[in-house]
């Protein structure tokens, strides 16, 4: 008799009004969390994607040049395994000496490459040209990773301070990423303050030429710091 009593208020319990709200309450709580469990796996399933996207452009560009995938190596922003040797963090001066833009004097610094609104985007080669010569310099320059996306085309003398932009002996495939640091962006950086300096008269434009062609390293310990900062921007 004491068991159907029990029983009997057990299930007038689970259909009361409190407990119908808890019940279904649960029931909404777990739907809710189900949801947005969904929602957070699609969004981590779309950066997957994004990711594997990029990686598949490297593929097909690596494919596309000749050079195979190495999963061991995979590309990415600076990871160990994808640095180059440090030997490469200077161009060959046989291959690429540096030229000079003869449009670019120290007597034209106004109308040139201290002039206000984007000299060097004027001048700037197009890709379909730049491409061409990325590929063959990487070959000549034997690099065993042949992956573009790994390395910038660079002009040795940058054309803010007067460089050829079209002469392939002042283009050589810079590495992004060194070992010991010094990468295409710290070179960036080098640039940036060499052209500061020649247009504020600190420096003469040929002195500033000559330390960036020839040991552009050397010159950054000599303006910026001994310590190179590699990261993206300026």
């Amino acid at each position: 008799m004491n068991k159907r009593i029990f029983i009997i208020g057990v299930l007038t319990a689970c259909f009361s009004t409190t407990a119908n709200a808890g019940f279904f309450g649960h029931i909404v709580e777990h739907a809710i969390g189900y949801g947005l469990g969904g929602m957070i796996a699609h969004e981590g399933d779309k950066a997957i994607d994004t990711h594997q996207s990029h990686r598949d452009e490297n593929d097909r560009q690596n494919q596309n040049y000749g050079s195979s995938y190495n999963a061991n190596n995979n590309y990415s922003d600076g990871q160990q395994g994808d640095m180059a040797p440090a030997s490469e963090a200077l161009p060959n001066p046989k291959l690429t000496p540096g030229a000079l833009n003869p449009a670019v004097t120290q007597q034209t610094l106004g109308e040139t490459i201290c002039r206000p609104g984007g000299y060097t985007k004027s001048i700037r080669p197009p890709e379909s040209y730049t491409y061409k010569i990325k590929v063959e310099s990487i070959r000549q320059y034997g690099y065993t990773d042949r992956r573009l996306s790994h390395y910038e085309l660079d002009h040795l003398i940058s054309l803010e301070l007067g460089g050829s932009p079209d002469s392939p002996q002042n283009l050589w495939p810079e590495p992004h990423y060194v070992q010991g640091g010094w990468g295409s962006y710290a070179k960036d950086k080098l640039e940036n303050k060499l052209h500061e300096m020649v247009c504020q008269g600190q420096i003469p434009l040929a002195q500033a030429q000559h330390e960036e062609s020839t040991d552009w390293i050397g010159a950054y310990k000599k303006y910026i710091g001994q310590v190179p900062n590699n990261t993206k921007g300026w």
